[in-house]
């Protein structure tokens, strides 16, 4: 399987695939950088500093790092979706591909098990996920520091949601290149997940208005696929107490949008995504073994 994962990464960057998206990745952060630092100019008195202008320095200082906070979160909003949509179209071919090459064909023919094959390719692909994730995030937070001297209250969390969001798309994309070639394959994961924001949206809606009907497709978009869940957390992760209180006091309305979290995900919620990633990856393995090449 870690034969298979090396070879896996290998083929990635053969490609180019890491070297497009890194260049790109740097680009968007230089260009955010340019943004962020245009923010902090925001917190300068002009004329002669008196007690009433340092106050209102003071202020505006505050101001300004609750604009970045919810910068921040749109620019890491924008990152979730690249990686989104790098996991998918990794993935999406990653089986069907080598079986309409024949490459699979010739390498199943060794002494090699499906599982250990399929597994092997998303270790593989899984590593690349993690990589970029913490990478480009960390990268992202970095300048920001650097730039206005804001960082968030808790980065490490943002990068493992933003890990188990990719994480979650990969292993849905996977599955499907088990059976269906890699365009439709993506095509699918990439409206699956569409649908699962969507919902997210709907059922934050329903919330706020009592509508239980409504909530429902919320709780039902997450079930089917967690990534709006995990995205709720990223969010939690990158809010400031300021804004976590206003979100509290917001109450439900807080839901109705995809840049406020009103608390962190509930515990028994992350299980579940540990187990649609486990459960919809023992699915691609038995989908893999009863397929003929």
């Amino acid at each position: 399987m870690l034969t298979i994962a090396r070879l896996t990464v290998r083929e990635a960057a053969r490609r180019r695939l890491l070297l497009a998206l890194l260049v790109l990745t740097a680009l968007v952060i230089a260009a955010t950088g340019w943004g962020f630092s245009r923010i902090s100019t925001l917190s300068e008195p002009s004329g002669s500093a008196g007690a009433d202008q340092l106050l209102q320095a003071k202020l505006s200082l505050l101001q300004v790092r609750l604009i970045a906070a919810q910068l921040l979160i749109v620019v890491m909003y924008m990152f979730s979706f690249v990686l989104t949509l790098s996991a998918v179209f990794a993935a999406a071919p990653a089986i069907s591909g080598e079986i309409e090459s024949g490459i699979a064909l010739a390498v199943l023919a060794r002494p090699l098990r499906r599982r250990d094959y399929l597994v092997g390719k998303w270790l593989g692909l899984a590593g690349l996920v993690a990589a970029y994730a913490a990478l480009a995030a960390g990268a992202e937070l970095a300048m920001v520091q650097a730039v206005i001297g804001y960082l968030p209250p808790e980065p490490a969390q943002l990068v493992l949601y933003l890990v188990a969001e990719g994480l979650v798309c990969l292993t849905l994309a996977l599955a499907l290149s088990t059976r269906l070639s890699g365009m439709v394959g993506g095509v699918i994961a990439l409206v699956v997940f569409g649908v699962a924001w969507l919902g997210g949206v709907v059922g934050g809606l329903g919330v706020v208005f009592a509508n239980d009907a409504i909530t429902q497709i919320g709780t039902v978009s997450r079930l089917i696929l967690p990534t709006d869940l995990l995205w709720r957390g990223a969010v939690w992760s990158l809010e400031p107490a300021a804004t976590r209180a206003l979100a509290a006091t917001a109450g439900p309305a807080a839901l109705a949008t995809p840049f406020f979290a009103a608390a962190p995900p509930d515990p028994a919620w992350l299980l579940w995504a540990a187990g649609w990633v486990a459960g919809a990856l023992t699915l691609a393995i038995w989908s893999f073994r009863r397929r003929e090449i």
